[in-house]
C-alpha cells in the first residue's frame, strides 16, 4: 500500500534518482563494434526462429520494433537490420561496472535490472551539489567511463523518478521540482502508471479516465470499489505519493534460463545439451549473485502449447552446474510425454546466501567442482564466455540447440 510521505509529519524531502541506460544491450554491442552505430541493431533471438527481441537501438525503434516483440515480426519490419544474439555475460560485466560507479554518489543504490537503478542522494548536497547537479555528474561519469549514455529522472520518490527518466530518452534528464508533482503527472497517459496494464487501462478508459490528472480527480472510493486494493494504490500514485525506500541489493528470488526451439524436437540428446547449457548459465548467475539454490525447476512447453513444470528440492544448496543439470535431467525423464518439445527451461529458487553454513554430504564432495567453477568464472570474466566451454557443448550448433560462437559474437 502506498502512503503520503509528507502527511502529518515534517519529514526531510527525499531526493531520488532513477538511472536508465539507453538501449543498453544494443549500445554495448555498438561500443564493441563502432561500425554498427547509426544502423538499426536488434539484440535477441535468431531472426529465423520463434524467440523475441531483447533490445532494439533507437534506429531500429523507428520501424516500430520494441522489446518482447516476436523476432519474426521485427525481421518483417526491418529485414536490413543487424540482428545479434544476447551476450548476457558481456552485459553483466558492463552493468556491474555501472553499478559500482553509482555507489560513488550514494551508498543507497537499488539495481532493478542490468540497465537501471535507483539512488537515494538525500543529504549529499555538500558533496555533489543539488540533485539536478548530481544527476548531471552521474551521466558524465557513466559516459566517460563506459562511452554509454543514460537517461535520468530526479524526484522526491521512486515512482516519479522512474516516470521522469523515460520522458526524454535517449540521454535525457528530467527534474520533477518539489511541490510540482501533480502538475508534472496530470497530462501523462494512464499507461505510464505503475500497475496499469492493458486490461486495467481499458477498464479505466471505460470510466472516462485517460490521463493521470483525471485519475487523481477520481474519488478514492470509486477506484477501490472497482479495483480493490489496487485502486487505492492507483489513487495514491496519481497524487504523487510513494513511500517506498531505496533498498540496496537484495538476493534474487529466482534465476532461470529458457530456450524456444526453431522447430519442435524429440531429440533427447539435444534437449539434454540444452539443459546443460542452461544449467551452466544459471549456476554462473548464482555465483555472481553470491547465492546457492535449494530448488531446481524444469519448464517444458510441448507442440500443442501445453506447458508443465516440475520441481525438486535439494538436500544441500548448490551453485554448481553439474548438480543443477543432474536434477533437471531427472525431472525431464519424468515430465516427458512423448510429444515434441517447443520450449525448455531451467530455473532455481529458494535461494540462500553463499556465506551461509552448509551441511555437507560426505558422499558428494564438492570442493573440486567449486574450485573448477571459480577458475572458469575468472577466465570467462577476463576473456569472455566463449573462452572456455564444456566439450559437450562445442558440438551443439545443430538446429535448435544452444548456439556457440567460436569467433565473432555478432552477425546479421
Amino acid at each position: 500500500m502506498f502512503h503520503r510521505s509528507s502527511e502529518g509529519s515534517a519529514k526531510v524531502q527525499r531526493a531520488i534518482i532513477h538511472v536508465d541506460m539507453d538501449a543498453f544491450y544494443a549500445s554495448v554491442e555498438e561500443r564493441a563494434r563502432p561500425e554498427l552505430r547509426g544502423r538499426p541493431v536488434i539484440v535477441g533471438a535468431d531472426p529465423g526462429g520463434r524467440g523475441v527481441v531483447s533490445t532494439a537501438s533507437y534506429e531500429a525503434r523507428k520501424y516500430g520494433i520494441h522489446s518482447a516483440m516476436p523476432i519474426s515480426e521485427a525481421y518483417r519490419r526491418c529485414p536490413h537490420g543487424v540482428y545479434l544474439p544476447v551476450d548476457g555475460a558481456k552485459y553483466s560485466r558492463v552493468s556491474a561496472e555501472i553499478m559500482e560507479l553509482l555507489k560513488e554518489f550514494s551508498p543507497l543504490v537499488e539495481p532493478l535490472s542490468l540497465d537501471e537503478a535507483f539512488l537515494d542522494v538525500t543529504g549529499t548536497e555538500r558533496l555533489f551539489g543539488p540533485p539536478p547537479e548530481v544527476a548531471r555528474r552521474i551521466k558524465t561519469r557513466i559516459r566517460e567511463a563506459t562511452q554509454l549514455t543514460a537517461s535520468v529522472g530526479i524526484a522526491s520518490n521512486k515512482f516519479l523518478a522512474k516516470i521522469a527518466s523515460d520522458l526524454k530518452k535517449p540521454d535525457g534528464l528530467v527534474f520533477v521540482e518539489p511541490g510540482r508533482e501533480a502538475e508534472f503527472l496530470a497530462p501523462l497517459p494512464i499507461r505510464r502508471m505503475w500497475g496499469v496494464g492493458k486490461v486495467s487501462e481499458i477498464d479505466l478508459r471505460k470510466m472516462g479516465i485517460e490521463t493521470i490528472g483525471q485519475l487523481a480527480r477520481t474519488p478514492r472510493e470509486l477506484l477501490t470499489r472497482g479495483f480493490g486494493a489496487v485502486g487505492e494504490d492507483l489513487w495514491a500514485l496519481a497524487h504523487g505519493f510513494d513511500d517506498h525506500p531505496v533498498t540496496p541489493w537484495r538476493a534474487p528470488k529466482s534465476i532461470g534460463a529458457e530456450e524456444t526451439f526453431p522447430r519442435d524436437h524429440l531429440d533427447v540428446d539435444l534437449l539434454d545439451r540444452t539443459l546443460l547449457d542452461q544449467a551452466e548459465r544459471v549456476a554462473r548467475e548464482c555465483r555472481e549473485a553470491r547465492v546457492r539454490c535449494r530448488t531446481v525447476t524444469l519448464k517444458l512447453r510441448f507442440s500443442d502449447f501445453k506447458t508443465v513444470s516440475r520441481s525438486q528440492t535439494l538436500e544441500v544448496p548448490t551453485d554448481q552446474a553439474r548438480e543443477i543439470h543432474r536434477e533437471a535431467r531427472q525431472l525431464l525423464r519424468h515430465a516427458s510425454t512423448g510429444q515434441p518439445v517447443r520450449l525448455i527451461g531451467v530455473s532455481v529458487s529458494n535461494l540462500v546466501s553463499d556465506i551461509a553454513p552448509l551441511q555437507l554430504n560426505l558422499f558428494k564432495p564438492r570442493d573440486k567442482d567449486e574450485r573448477v567453477s571459480r577458475a572458469v568464472d575468472l577466465v570467462q570474466a577476463k576473456f569472455g564466455r566463449e573462452a572456455i566451454v564444456r566439450a559437450t557443448l562445442l558440438g551443439s550448433e545443430s538446429e535448435g540447440g544452444p548456439r556457440r560462437s567460436r569467433g565473432d559474437d555478432g552477425g546479421c
